[in-house]
C-alpha cells in the first residue's frame, strides 16, 4: 500500500495527465515509482547533472586529459591493431 505524500508514485495511465507534476517532482530531486497493473515496474529518477566544459577552460581540459591517463599509442601501432581487428572480423582478403 502506498501513502501519497507529494508525488512518490504514478501509474502508467496517469503518465500523460500528470506529467507536469512528475516533472516538478523530478526537478526537486524526488524519485517516483512507476506502477502498472498494481505492481511497481520501475523507478523514475532525475538525471545526474553533467558538467559541460567550454572551449575557454583549456587548463581544466588539460587537467582532465591527465586524469584519464590514456595509453600513448603511435599511429603505426593503431594501424596494426586496426588491421588485426579487420582480419579477425572479416578474414583474409580474396584478391
Amino acid at each position: 500500500m502506498y501513502i501519497c505524500i507529494g508525488m512518490d508514485h504514478i501509474s502508467t495511465t496517469n503518465l500523460r495527465t500528470q506529467s507536469s507534476k512528475l516533472v516538478a517532482t523530478l526537478k526537486k530531486g524526488g524519485v517516483v515509482s512507476l506502477i502498472h497493473q498494481s505492481k511497481v515496474i520501475g523507478v523514475i529518477k532525475p538525471k545526474k547533472e553533467v558538467k559541460v566544459i567550454t572551449a575557454t577552460d583549456i587548463e581544466e581540459l588539460k587537467k582532465l586529459a591527465k586524469e584519464q591517463d590514456l595509453p600513448k599509442i603511435s599511429y603505426d601501432e593503431r594501424e596494426k591493431i586496426y588491421r588485426k581487428h579487420l582480419l579477425d572480423k572479416y578474414g583474409k582478403d580474396i584478391s
